[in-house]
């Protein structure tokens, strides 16, 4: 039984707007083959196939070349728009393929997220004005949750070498160093122990954090006792008051960069303390062109000479 309404015409597929447009800036099918990428036979169906869905004639040929009629004129400046639109679609494609374009997340500790990402980050968006991020210096317990939730693309942490929630990968591995101001009697050495700070009177991390505990079994091990002055969470705080020559602080090798000084010294810390600066990453989560970029970058930055040794 009939439902009274006219039959509706088949919808127009873009491919057949594409040829459509490639015979209008074009003056035969072999050069609209060419700049199409497909057979010159593709393109005569593909007339044939638009003129029958259409209903009106498109071309005529004259002379061996086939010549826009009026209507094809008429139709080709109600759809011109749509090809600067499938232009700049392609476009936009093509920088998100190649990493130039989108939106990255990152989220990373002090000693990282104040150092060496903000190098890395300067680095990738010199060239790429298209893309942004959203940038967050944490906690590394925030750190993880961003990432294993999906806020955060990418983290950046110390000492953290593995995880059960996401996947850990180490960019670098360094030792901790001891920041002196250079009126300390601990400047003129070559190198400052556990042992020195314990007599001279330190700037300390607090042991709940992982770098904390890192230095105090530093400490256990040289059989000195870990009693600092003055007891900080982060290093980057530990590096401010050690440049306020409130004593010498045991830090990170990025912080004890971002943070030097004329006033102050960096010395190997004895005995050795290795950290391992990691990128943080959601399990099964194929990383992005862009995320490939930017880890690229962050490598280029610990390749840096004399960087973080």
């Amino acid at each position: 039984m009939g439902t009274g309404r006219p039959p509706q015409p088949p919808e127009v597929s873009l491919r057949l707007l594409e040829i459509f447009g490639a015979m209008m800036r074009c003056e035969t099918t072999v050069e609209a083959a060419e700049l199409l990428g497909i057979s010159q036979p593709a393109v005569s169906n593909g007339i044939r196939q638009l003129e029958s869905q259409l209903g009106v004639t498109l071309f005529e040929r004259l002379h061996r070349r086939l010549h826009p009629t009026e209507e094809a004129t008429l139709l080709f400046e109600e759809i011109r728009p749509v090809f600067g639109m499938l232009r700049g679609f392609t476009s936009r494609a093509r920088d998100i393929r190649q990493g130039h374009s989108g939106r990255l997340r990152i989220m990373a500790t002090p000693p990282l997220g104040h150092t060496v990402a903000p190098a890395a980050l300067r680095n990738l968006l010199r060239d790429r004005p298209e893309v942004s991020v959203s940038y967050d210096v944490r906690r590394l317990e925030n750190v993880v949750e961003a990432v294993k939730d999906g806020s955060a693309d990418i983290g950046l942490a110390l000492a953290l070498e593995r995880h059960p929630a996401v996947h850990v990968e180490v960019l670098h591995r360094g030792h901790m160093v001891a920041m002196v101001p250079a009126a300390s009697p601990l400047a003129a050495r070559a190198e400052v122990t556990a042992h020195d700070l314990a007599e001279q009177g330190f700037i300390g991390l607090e042991n709940e954090s992982r770098l904390g505990k890192l230095v105090q079994t530093a400490f256990e091990r040289d059989g000195a006792e870990y009693a600092p002055r003055v007891e900080v969470r982060y290093c980057s705080t530990a590096a401010v008051l050690a440049n306020a020559e409130l004593g010498a602080a045991v830090v990170d090798p990025f912080t004890a960069r971002f943070h030097g000084a004329p006033g102050m010294v960096v010395r190997p810390f004895m005995p050795p303390s290795e950290v391992a600066a990691v990128l943080i990453l959601r399990r099964g989560v194929p990383r992005s062109r862009l995320l490939h970029s930017f880890i690229a970058e962050l490598k280029a930055v610990f390749q840096e000479p004399g960087a973080f040794t």
